[in-house]
């Protein structure tokens, strides 16, 4: 490690025109997923092309099906530094409904909130352009300090995270060699809150499984054949019922199998951050846990495995009432996975499940959706070790190693695909209202995101 005092000193000096920089790429409507901005996604991508050159990164346009790469590359001073991949996306949501942004999403502006709080408004602020912008920006003041940059750095830019990333696994497979390397820092992530900087260290797998139970031929009168007909609607409540035993853990074969507990220091961290049952059900209207007896809400959302239904269907729904037997019922069945699971081996023990369920007069079909493992750091790896001490030397609080109860699909391509870990850090808040009209970026994230990156990238090569 290095004295990065002056490398701050730097970024500090350099926040006026970091941030016209930003607000020059904030102008671009790079918007994805509608065909008009085609030339808006280009133009984005060919902008920070010809900002990355400027820093002295060997950088390109890279043309795919869709909107096109950004690739650059920049070596270290320091033969055997670590190489990293820096991942982020210049595309953005679409703005509809226009009526319900208070200024132009393109026209981003620094608005004066009192009390010595200023955001920066704009579509893209908070996701993902202010976010890469502070890698970027700290690159640059690393480089006019130092005249080096401690460690080897790659940069992917994508332009079509905001509309599925169509393009994004060809390429990463088309280009494997060039873009491998020894660990990705992805920026689109967030903050616990705004004194609190986060390593998302976990993220939840997925298995998605659509189930349909057939009875009769034909859907039957209630009053015939009810009581001696089988009920598929009743068949299928009753397998899903069974998922869960009483203490809420989930009764299938070997589903358990690689998951983990969490390392107590890891959940006594989590919860002093004061995050209660009652808090967190209280935002949506509800007040009593469900899930996992005996663990708390952040170990539920973040680092235990789930089954859920999420739509269910059969009979007669419509208007009025209508004394049926169905002849089918299905249902939309999800599982968040963690640790090692394995989703192949899910997805087959959820249907032994049900076939041993189904009347033998009746039949199952089954329709895959989704299947992705879950992606797990360890707490304490060197890499987040040092990140962690980094983050918690820029900013008021310690920073915190989370779970994600969601999941990143690109860190599961570069883990697949490059054989690479991912470490998660970003400066967003709950609040910035993405893929909202009026979304923000908090001028403090912006800066002492910049502020952050740096101290990092000095502390990956200690």
């Amino acid at each position: 490690m290095t004295d990065v005092s002056p490398v701050l000193d730097r970024a500090d000096q350099n926040l006026p025109s970091s941030l016209d920089n930003l607000f020059e790429l904030l102008r671009i409507k790079s918007i994805s997923t509608d065909p008009a901005f085609k030339a808006e996604c280009r133009k984005a991508a060919e902008w920070l092309v010809a900002y990355l050159s400027t820093l002295g990164f060997t950088a390109s346009v890279r043309d795919t099906p869709g909107h096109p790469m950004v690739v650059a590359h920049h070596d270290s001073a320091s033969a055997g530094a670590p190489h990293i991949l820096f991942y982020g996306h210049y595309d953005v949501q679409p703005v509809d409904p226009i009526e319900l942004w208070e200024s132009d999403p393109f026209a981003p502006a620094i608005k004066d909130m009192g009390n010595g709080r200023k955001i920066l408004t704009g579509r893209g602020t908070s996701d993902d352009k202010g976010q890469l912008m502070t890698f970027v920006e700290a690159v640059r003041a690393y480089k006019e300090i130092e005249g080096a940059l401690p460690v080897r750095i790659t940069i992917l830019f994508e332009g079509e995270e905001e509309s599925g990333s169509l393009s994004l696994k060809p390429f990463l497979e088309a280009n494997a060699a060039e873009l491998k390397a020894d660990f990705a820092l992805v920026c689109d992530t967030g903050m616990w809150d705004g004194d609190t900087p986060a390593i998302s260290a976990g993220l939840r797998g997925l298995v998605g499984e659509e189930v349909t139970i057939n009875a009769a031929d034909r859907d039957l009168h209630s009053g015939m054949f009810g009581g001696a007909a089988a009920n598929p609607i009743h068949i299928l409540t009753d397998i899903l019922d069974g998922l869960h035993d009483e203490t809420g853990r989930i009764t299938l074969d070997g589903f358990y199998d690689g998951v983990q507990e969490t390392p107590s220091n890891i959940k006594a961290s989590w919860e002093s951050l004061g995050l209660t049952t009652e808090k967190f059900l209280g935002e949506v209207g509800l007040s009593i846990p469900s899930g996992e007896k005996g663990r708390s809400v952040m170990e539920l959302i973040w680092a235990r495995p789930t089954a859920e239904v999420n739509g269910i269907s059969g009979g007669y729904t419509g208007a009025g009432f209508k004394t049926v037997i169905a002849a089918k019922a299905s249902a939309k069945v999800s599982f968040r996975l963690v640790g090692q699971q394995n989703p192949a081996a899910i997805r087959e023990s959820f249907r032994a499940y049900v076939r041993s369920k189904v009347p033998a007069d009746c039949s199952v079909e089954f329709h895959a959706h989704s299947a992705s493992p879950a992606i797990q750091l360890s707490y304490d790896s060197p890499v987040v070790t040092k990140a962690k001490n980094a983050l918690s030397n820029e900013w008021p609080k310690p920073a915190i190693v989370i779970g994600m109860g969601g999941s990143i699909p690109i860190v599961g391509d570069f883990q697949k695909m490059l054989g690479m870990e991912s470490l998660l850090v970003g400066f967003g808040l709950a609040d910035d209202r993405i893929h909202s009209p009026n979304e923000k970026y908090e001028l403090r994230s912006y800066h002492k995101g910049i502020r952050s990156w740096i101290r990092i990238l000095d502390a990956l090569i200690a």
